[in-house]
């Protein structure tokens, strides 16, 4: 991570952080759960320190801990990541007819490929790579298509979130603005 990296930008250690930022950086990105070395690791920061942030991320509640395997791992709050993101989209500047058109466009992509595959779940789509002579073209496509209906499924929960509660996440002035 040091060092310049393919595209032209810095690494985490030359941007002027300290270690427990870095640490913090790399836990917040964790998509899946990893283990304290593994972070450390990345954030390119020792074992102990790197622990210490770590225990206070989750009395935080900005990460989970998972000690039921060999390895103790770490993992975001999920809920906390949703609600963040509810927010910014939100804040985000658009409006909720925007979301709402947003919404329907993933829902509708979704409707496309059960009807163009005659599946009803990406991992039904990921089985019919056993199931069918494909190209290796073919595989990827189908691979990478039911990775981003994964991701829509939980873009349609977040942004149906945000519709739902759109009054509920107006910033504070907005509230005040109403009371008044």
């Amino acid at each position: 991570m040091t060092g310049e990296t393919s595209d032209g930008t810095t690494g985490l250690r030359d941007r002027q952080t300290t270690g427990e930022d870095r640490v913090r950086m790399v836990a917040r990105q964790l998509s899946e759960p990893k283990t304290a070395n593994w972070i450390a690791s990345e954030a390119e920061w020792s074992h102990e320190p790197t622990k210490r942030v770590l225990r206070r991320l989750v009395n935080d509640g900005v990460l989970r801990q998972d000690d039921s395997g060999t390895h103790t791992t770490y993992y975001p709050d999920y809920r906390q990541q949703a609600m963040q993101e509810a927010m910014r989209l939100r804040d985000g500047g658009r409006t909720v007819e925007e979301l709402t058109d947003r919404l329907a466009e993933m829902k509708g992509q979704i409707r496309d490929w059960k009807e163009e595959f005659e599946v009803e779940s990406p991992n039904q789509l990921r089985a019919t790579l056993a199931d069918e002579n494909l190209g290796p073209d073919e595989e990827a496509r189908r691979r990478d298509i039911a990775r981003e209906w994964t991701h829509l499924q939980r873009r349609i929960q977040i942004v149906g979130f945000a519709i739902r509660e759109w009054d509920f996440l107006a910033p504070n002035a907005e509230h005040a603005d109403a009371r008044s």
